[in-house]
Order: structure tokens, then sequence, then C-alpha cells
């Protein structure tokens, strides 16, 4: 706990200072433009690699950076991205998978989560990861797999966005855009999934 809050002493003492007017806005309300959904894994810092402030960013985290389409009730997931659709009326919607996803590995070498009942249930959520899988590159060596599923997992992920009836009406006015990435936490790239191709390409 120290360290947090010796983090935090930094902040408010050399971060926060600069910064105040801005903060004093963000008091006031939000209006951000981008729907982030991406992992909860800690190793994914969204603000960092993209260089986002605060209020630019309304971010949805769990593991697998899954949207839900078989929920019998209301989840945290799916909640987010009503509001964020509905009443932040976001422009812009980012399916974020990440190299090295727990949650993929667990589901692709078929790990025994038994002993965790939730995460088990949680899972099922990206079965369908297998059926959109993308082509393995040789030069991701013995990753390859596990990276062509993960990216698998972006575009069925995608799929139940765009699914989502919030989503689904904002897309048809044209009002709402939803992109997939893959983010590699060794190199710092991302990559977009490109409708045409239907593969990932550089972002830039």
């Amino acid at each position: 706990m120290q360290h947090l809050i010796e983090g935090y002493k930094r902040f408010h003492a050399e971060v926060f200072p600069g910064c105040r007017d801005q903060f004093h806005l963000l008091a006031e309300g939000q209006s951000p433009e981008y729907l982030f959904i991406t992992c909860a894994d800690s190793r994914v810092v969204p603000n960092m690699f993209l260089q986002a402030g605060p209020g630019q960013l309304f971010l949805a985290r769990n593991a697998g950076n899954v949207v839900p389409t078989e929920a019998k009730d209301v989840d945290g997931i799916t909640a987010t991205i009503e509001y964020a659709v509905e009443i932040l009326k976001v422009k812009y919607a980012i399916v974020c998978g990440h190299s090295d996803c727990g949650a993929l590995k667990a589901v692709l070498f078929n790990k025994n989560v038994d002993e965790l009942p939730m995460v088990a249930r949680w899972l099922h959520h990206i079965d369908a990861a297998l059926a959109y899988k993308q082509p393995e590159r040789p030069e991701e060596g013995e990753n390859a797999e596990l990276a062509a599923v993960i990216r698998g997992n972006v575009v069925a992920q995608m799929l139940n966005l765009m699914a989502d009836p919030s989503v689904k009406r904002a897309m048809e006015a044209g009002t709402l855009k939803v992109f997939g990435w893959y983010y590699d936490i060794m190199t710092g790239t991302i990559e977009q999934f490109d409708e045409k191709t239907r593969r990932f390409l550089p972002l830039v």
C-alpha cells in the first residue's frame, strides 16, 4: 500500500497543480468520444500507450475484453456500453485485445478453472474466439497460435458489440463507429481489424 500512497503524494504535489483547471472542468461532467473495451490485465494501460488524458477514454475492463451476449441479467459491461452510447454519445467504440492474454490461454489450452466457478462461467463468453481464429504468423513463433486466437476473440467480441441494441441503433444512425484492435505488450504496437481483408493490419 505504501507504494500507492507515495504515488498519490507525488501526484497531488507535482502533477495535479499543473492541470488543476482541467480537473476542475472535468469535475462538472464528462464528454469522452471513445468507449474503450479492453482486458483487466495490469500490463494493458490504454491511457499510456494512447497518450490519452483524463476525460478522453470511457473505459470498460474485464478478463478477456468480453462483450457478453448471453447474460440472464444486466452486467457491468453491457450497462457501461449502453450508458456510453445512449447518454455520453461516444463516437467511437474500440474492442482491444492484447498479447499473452491469460483468459484466452485458459480457453485455448483447456486449463482447468473448476476451482474458480465465476471465472469458468465468464470464460464461456470467449468460446467463439476459436471460430474466428486468425491466420497464424510464423514470425510469432511459439506464441503464434495463441496470438491468432486472441485476434479471433477481438473479432468475436466486436460482433457481439455491434449486435448490442444501443450500438446497432447508433451505427445505423451513423453516429458510432466500431473498431477492433490487437495490442502487443512486447513491442508496444497496435493492429486494427480491417473489414475488407478480414485481417489485422498495422494501425499506422
